[in-house]
């Protein structure tokens, strides 16, 4: 239904990583630009900057967060058109699955399931789901769990980590900003970039983000 707002993720099977090295990733995410279009997959013609010029888009969705890790992704998408979610999510699948299969000469399916659309509705959910996304790479940091650890060397990490649109609400000219639509998840959830940045940093605490990843239904 337009104007709904979903929680979508997959992962591959018995876990095994989809993103294998950083041409791999950004398939995944040009695709999130690519395939968000009404009538068709857009063609991007600057190979070497592909971000740098692009074909404006009739869009299925607006994305407002999205996560890369090595064995699974998460979204979080506005639909802007009936069933724009769903087939947003297959096309992403069907693609990337397509790419994987050529450039590692297998076939098959690479990820465990279709992939969780989970629409935001319980409030657990609408205050919970957006940290999440932008924390999941936290996993990422080497002994994240200890004491010695602190919520700034974490908070500095995922400044820098380039697969995720956490960068892309703190930087205001970041090289994947095209994907997403800031402003509205800003308006959509009470917020803005002061108060937002506020909380991902009172959430680093680590039994503070511990909860957090306990206390939804996730794919990772």
């Amino acid at each position: 239904m337009i104007g709904t707002i979903a929680h979508v993720c997959n992962r591959g099977i018995k876990k095994h990583n989809i993103f294998v090295d950083d041409k791999d990733r950004l398939r995944f995410v040009l695709n999130l630009y690519r395939l968000n279009n009404r009538s068709g997959s857009l063609r991007i013609t600057n190979n070497k900057h592909p971000f740098e010029s692009l074909p404006k888009q009739d869009k299925l969705v607006e994305i407002l967060k999205w996560s890369l890790m090595p064995n699974h992704y998460h979204l979080l998408l506005y639909e802007k058109v009936e069933g724009g979610i769903v087939e947003f999510t297959k096309r992403l699948g069907n693609a990337y699955t397509k790419y994987c299969n050529i450039k590692y000469s297998s076939s098959g399916y690479i990820f465990q399931n279709s992939a969780k659309i989970i629409p935001i509705e319980k409030d657990r959910h609408y205050l919970y789901i957006p940290f999440y996304i932008d924390l999941n790479a936290v996993s990422l940091v080497q002994n994240w769990k200890s004491a010695d650890v602190k919520a700034k060397i974490i908070f500095d990490f995922l400044k820098k980590y380039r697969w995720s649109s956490f960068r892309d609400y703190l930087e205001e000219k970041s090289i994947f900003y095209p994907i997403i639509s800031r402003e509205l998840f800003y308006e959509l959830f009470d917020t803005n970039s002061i108060e937002y940045t506020k909380e991902i940093f009172g959430l680093l605490e680590k039994d503070a983000f511990l909860e957090l990843s306990k206390s939804v239904d996730l794919a990772g």
